[in-house]
Formats: structure tokens, C-alpha cells, sequence
């Protein structure tokens, strides 16, 4: 699959990932309209796709010695970012932020692992 056809699927796919987490968390609230809903899975994409793995490359290290707990802190990270960016998405909370970065992050694993699959 191309570039941009996978910048295409996995924005659908952290889409329907926001929305499998507004719906399983409690106090993870999405209250917005297809476009709202769009605009934050592209963020939410871009900021996975370019600026996660630079932040993965440099903190190497420190992920490795905390046995990956850096890692969700990063994934946490993004999304608590688009939670200030996007106003239509609420998180009231740390716990449902850990929730919903462990349901987001399980979607996308299995979508990368689909998507190796096909290759």
C-alpha cells in the first residue's frame, strides 16, 4: 500500500478509535460532528506518523529502561494534546486518558499488523 493510501486508512482508523474510546470510557467524551471528528484523527495521524517516531528515536534510551512505560507517556501525550487543540473531545481525568491511550494504541496495533499483512 502507498503512502498516502496508508495516511488515508490509518485516519480512518484512529477515527473509529476515538470513537471505540468515547464509548468504552467513561469521562472520554467526543461531542462532535463527522468533520470535528475527522479534523482530530488527522491530527491525531500526522502526529503519529511524524512526530512520535522522532520522539521514540531520541528518548530510545529512557524507554528502554522504563520498560516501555515512556512509550504510553508519549501516546498519552498526543492525545492529551489534541484534547486542548480539539474542542469537541473532553477528558476529564488521568485514568480515562490512560484508558483510552491503551484502546487507541491497541487499534492501531492491529491495523499496522493488518496492514504488514497485506505488504
Amino acid at each position: 500500500m502507498k503512502f498516502i493510501g496508508k495516511i488515508i486508512l490509518f485516519i480512518v482508523v484512529n477515527a473509529l478509535a476515538l470513537l471505540i474510546a468515547a464509548r468504552f470510557v467513561k469521562d472520554f467524551i467526543f461531542e462532535g460532528n463527522l468533520t470535528a471528528l475527522l479534523t482530530a484523527a488527522v491530527i491525531l495521524t500526522l502526529g503519529n506518523t511524524f512526530i512520535r517516531p522522532l520522539l521514540k528515536f531520541v528518548l530510545a534510551p529512557l524507554i528502554n529502561l522504563t520498560f516501555g512505560v515512556l512509550a504510553i507517556a508519549i501516546n498519552a501525550s498526543f492525545i492529551y494534546l489534541l484534547d486542548k487543540f480539539s474542542p469537541s473531545l473532553i477528558i476529564n481525568g488521568l485514568k480515562p486518558l490512560i484508558l483510552a491511550t491503551v484502546i487507541i494504541s491497541l487499534v492501531n496495533i492491529v491495523a499496522n499488523f493488518l496492514t504488514k499483512l497485506g505488504d
